[in-house]
């Protein structure tokens, strides 16, 4: 297993709020797998999307986005297939927001990770709704670490056995909810740090989770980790 990322220049048309950028992307993204039938079919199935994107980089002083200036977006897969689709199809994709420019694509060395934290709010849901409201931070935990091995044998087919720590440390950096705005609504989410252990299993996890994204809403910009190594 891979992690590509790709990194796209891109303008929006008129001033933009930090916090709706992601619905924006996401919007540019769905034209883009549109434009073939495959991509089109892959897009409308309920199933894990495999990839994940980050906000533009670098946002303006006051959180939000200038017209015609330009911006960086990342967008993580490990599917190699999708990841050279988005490099050949994104570049001049539009809406009436935004606008997809050139790209390039790295693989995300697989190396010993000391942690990985979310750069875009990790949605977790209990029951349908925001953990914090009824549930402990050991029902937060315990779903995490169900949704990324869900991902995995979705990926490979390989069940983990599932006796491991996933990391060792889990931080909060947010003192209360993350609003998330998706379609009309607000999700809430939160900003995590996850100190890896050095079990392979944890390892491999944690890795995958940067071309998937942590948590849920992943292909709508949520759950997008950064990385530091040992």
């Amino acid at each position: 297993m891979l992690v590509f990322e790709l990194a796209f220049k891109m303008q929006f048309f008129e001033k933009t709020a930090y916090e709706k950028s992601s619905e924006m992307i996401a919007q540019v993204i769905d034209r883009a797998l549109c434009k073939t039938e495959k991509y089109a079919v892959f897009h409308e199935k309920q199933e894990f999307k495999f990839y994940v994107f980050d906000r533009p980089y670098q946002p303006e002083p006051d959180k939000s986005y200038l017209p015609g200036k330009l911006y960086t977006i990342r967008i993580r897969t490990v599917k190699p297939e999708l990841a050279e689709y988005f490099l050949n199809q994104l570049p001049g994709s539009r809406t009436d927001k935004l606008h997809i420019l050139n790209g390039e694509i790295r693989v995300v060395v697989q190396k010993m990770l000391e942690r990985i934290y979310s750069l875009t709010p990790v949605i977790i849901r209990t029951e349908g709704e925001y953990w914090r409201w009824n549930h402990s931070v050991d029902a937060f935990e315990r779903q995490l670490k169900e949704n990324l091995l869900k991902k995995y044998y979705s990926l490979t087919g390989e069940k983990l056995d599932e006796d491991f720590e996933l990391y060792q440390m889990l931080e909060f950096s947010n003192t209360k909810p993350v609003k998330v705005p998706y379609k009309g609504i607000t999700l809430l989410g939160d900003k995590i740090s996850l100190t890896a252990t050095q079990d392979p299993r944890s390892q491999q996890l944690l890795y995958m989770a940067l071309g998937t994204g942590a948590g849920e809403r992943c292909s709508r910009g949520s759950g997008f980790m950064n990385y530091r190594y040992l």
